[in-house]
């Protein structure tokens, strides 16, 4: 299993796509976000360097994660890949687990690349709060890359693409990533996967620690795209 997630991490850093749209893209939207505000703080007194740093992190790490281990398991069901990894003796919950791992692992630099921005355009944060907030978003990160490995299961390899992408955006657009959300469409948003991601960020606000709310949320989300992941693909492999 190690040997396919090095593999899987390789072929995804070479992949000029995944550079261009998962780790260039969020820090250019950052960069425009931050120059489009007048103000320097949100409503409620957020830093708008801060907020976007850390919406556009979250974005582009679940674009990676996402787009990453879905079209790629759907294309590898397609040409037979799959099957031929059935033949060998690593076993399906390794391919899965090795799936899930290898794309939450290319999100490191997605995530990292919006932080060297930030750090430039005058977000201050103390050395902890950025190693702790680096470390939440990369592990909220797995949430999103079991998402992706069900849905990989689920679509066809000309379906899968326009899924990914509806569900990328719906969850941006109502989770936080592109404003805050406030008031009654709140009450909504906290079953958005995506919202309880940016949520990971709070303990950076002064006074304001972790929000374990979030972090139960999203095991609980982790928990049932595990599941779905390993049930299709226990139906994908009858159907082979």
């Amino acid at each position: 299993m190690t040997t396919l997630i090095k593999l899987e991490i390789l072929r995804t850093l070479r992949n000029r796509r995944y550079l261009l749209f998962t780790v260039a893209y969020p820090a250019l939207l950052y960069v425009f976000f931050i120059h489009a505000y007048d103000s320097t703080k949100l409503a409620g007194g957020l830093p708008v360097k801060t907020y976007f740093m850390v919406s556009m992190a979250t974005f582009g790490a679940v674009g990676a994660v996402l787009s990453g281990s879905a079209q790629r398991i759907s294309l590898e069901r397609k040409s037979g890949w799959v099957r031929q990894l059935r033949l060998t003796a690593l076993p399906g919950r390794a391919y899965t687990i090795g799936k899930i791992a290898a794309t939450a692992v290319t999100t490191l630099p997605a995530i990292l690349v919006v932080f060297a921005v930030g750090l430039t355009q005058g977000v201050s944060l103390s050395v902890p709060q950025w190693i702790g907030l680096a470390a939440a978003l990369w592990l909220g990160s797995f949430v999103f890359a079991a998402l992706g490995v069900a849905l990989g299961y689920a679509a066809t390899p000309d379906a899968v693409q326009p899924i990914v992408m509806i569900t990328y955006m719906a969850m941006a657009l109502l989770g936080g990533t592109w404003f805050p959300v406030s008031g009654s469409l709140e009450k909504f948003a906290r079953f958005n996967p995506v919202y309880l991601y940016n949520r990971l960020a709070t303990f950076t606000r002064p006074g304001q620690s972790l929000d374990l709310v979030a972090v139960a949320g999203l095991a609980a989300f982790f928990t049932v795209f595990l599941v779905a992941a390993a049930a299709l693909y226990r139906r994908d492999t009858r159907q082979a």
